[in-house]
């Protein structure tokens, strides 16, 4: 797929923010420019990296945000606790029918399930087929093989938290104002008349960063296993979660104790299942928060369920 600017510049800014240039002329330069433009270099240099990224991508600047929350929502929600991040790149919108077909066209993809819709009486297939429509029915390998085959990854979940709640820890990608349907594609019910929208045409629920659609519409694949105590263990502040192994004895652990409810509405997994974030068009607003953590088998195929590709940027430190 051909890719708009290379990543070398992106590294070469972001390298630039860890190591000042050593002629003190240089650096003075960059500090009086910044000054005069009223904003602080590393905003300068944010500003430049945004700026070479792909027409398709935004930049989540480096940082240390709240994941998380003390109270309200699921068990698998809390404790609120700071996570430091690298800066990225993520996906304007979710990735559309549209996008996944030339993958498709590519060899590169599998066809996803385009009748799920009818198939479950849950609405008419061709609402939700729209060039411009997230694309849905696609199972967590077939989203990385997509961002693979893009030159991307998919998102961390801290990631797609950080993308959500910015500096300010906001309870909804916009803010703490209640979803309503100018901000978000959400409250349909499943059946005929239910749909998704066109991703991108809900600007005013747009994220810190300027993204699209990372509430509501579709569900989003994230990269990570699905770990119930993820926010409990010693690597939370860096947004890991533990490998199979300790996810599975959480797991059993959570059954013994008949903690049903602690991973959410969904049963305690007997596997490793994967993450997803954001709600979706089925959801209702209070499912809409940037703390929700919903968990599913890797090999499903849902009809609320997308995904959009993020980016390392080299070099690129917390």
């Amino acid at each position: 797929m051909t890719r708009i600017v290379g990543i070398g510049v992106l590294a070469a800014l972001v390298a630039c923010r860890e190591e000042p240039p050593p002629a003190p002329a240089m650096q003075v330069n960059a500090d009086d420019a910044a000054s005069e433009a009223g904003v602080s270099a590393a905003q300068a240099l944010d500003a430049e990296v945004e700026a070479e990224a792909p027409h398709d991508m935004l930049l989540v600047p480096a940082g240390t945000f709240t994941m998380g929350a003390d109270r309200g929502g699921e068990e698998d929600e809390h404790p609120a606790h700071p996570v430091t991040l690298p800066a990225f790149l993520l996906d304007r919108t979710p990735v559309t029918n549209a996008a996944y077909r030339t993958c498709i066209e590519a060899k590169a993809c599998r066809i996803n399930d385009r009748t799920l819709a009818s198939r479950k009486d849950a609405g008419n297939d061709a609402d939700f087929s729209g060039p411009e429509h997230p694309v849905i029915g696609v199972s967590w390998a077939d989203a990385k093989a997509f961002c693979t085959w893009a030159g991307k990854r998919l998102p961390r979940e801290a990631e797609y938290e950080r993308a959500m709640r910015g500096d300010d820890g906001r309870k909804y990608a916009w803010g703490n104002e209640p979803p309503t349907a100018e901000r978000v594609t959400f409250g349909r019910s499943l059946g005929w008349g239910s749909s998704t929208d066109d991703v991108g045409t809900h600007p005013a629920g747009r994220g810190p960063y300027g993204h699209d659609d990372l509430a509501g519409n579709v569900w989003e694949w994230c990269e990570d296993a699905y770990d119930p105590q993820a926010y409990r263990r010693a690597t939370a502040s860096s947004g890991v979660g533990g490998d199979c192994a300790a996810i599975t004895e959480t797991q059993d652990e959570l059954r013994a104790h008949n903690l049903q409810g602690f991973t959410g509405s969904n049963p305690i997994p007997n596997e490793c299942e994967r993450v997803l974030r954001g709600g979706a068009f089925n959801y209702d607003a209070p499912g809409l928060r940037a703390t929700n953590r919903v968990h599913h088998p890797a090999r499903y195929r849902l009809l609320m369920a997308g995904f959009r590709c993020a980016e390392s940027i080299p070099g690129a430190s917390p």
